[in-house]
């Protein structure tokens, strides 16, 4: 395996398990008696730049393309 796929999987691998642990922290805050929901939102926000950012790719939209 070429090292910049291993560093991709292994980056893909963070993201996963940062995704996981803010899904955890955000059922645990979202069952308390009184939800804090202005930390729902900051994780919600969080979650999903990191999704946008990591797998949706749009970090290429800003790079100049090479043939």
């Amino acid at each position: 395996m070429s090292e910049a796929k291993a560093s991709a999987q292994r980056t893909g691998l963070y993201v996963f398990l940062a995704l996981l642990v803010l899904t955890i922290a955000e059922s645990i805050v979202g069952g308390l008696e009184t939800p804090i929901t202005v930390l729902l939102i900051i994780i919600a926000l969080v979650k999903a730049a990191l999704i946008v950012y990591f797998f949706m790719h749009v970090y290429r939209l800003w790079r100049e393309e090479s043939h």
